[in-house]
């Protein structure tokens, strides 16, 4: 598969590089000071400081939560996923939706979570026990 490319608008550089940096497994790559990318799990994500492109969450119902309907992540391994779920956890995070398991026990069960990072971007991390079950119907 072949690395995707997203960018997002930030209100600052730093406290970008400092969330980032600090919970996920990322790596800062090219910078200038109106900008910032990142290697998230090998795919690039951009940062621009345009603090006027961004805004309130709106959500939308999603198996009984209010999920952002505005929102990017990554779906990881399920002993990756807990990993990250307790390392957040320990650093007393404030989720959106706090770290569970969705549509248990039918098709595309998966373990999710939602945060936001300093700019108000809705982050969802994911995780299914079988990967099949991510496109299943």
């Amino acid at each position: 598969m072949r690395p995707f490319h997203l960018a997002i608008a930030i209100n600052d550089v730093e406290e970008t590089r400092a969330f980032y940096t600090t919970r996920f497994d990322v790596e800062v790559g090219r910078e200038a000071k109106k900008w910032i990318d990142f290697n998230f799990y090998g795919h690039q994500l951009s940062a621009h400081v345009k603090p006027e492109e961004t805004s309130p969450i709106k959500t939308n119902g999603v198996d009984g939560k209010q999920v952002p309907v505005k929102h990017f992540g990554i779906v990881l391994e399920w002993q990756q996923w807990h990993r990250l779920a307790d390392k957040l956890k320990s650093l007393s995070t404030v989720f959106i939706i706090e770290p569970y398991i969705r549509f248990e026990g039918d098709i595309g069960e998966q373990a999710t979570m939602f945060l936001q990072d300093p700019s108000g971007n809705a982050l969802e991390f994911k995780s299914f026990k079988d990967d099949k079950q991510l496109f299943a119907k």
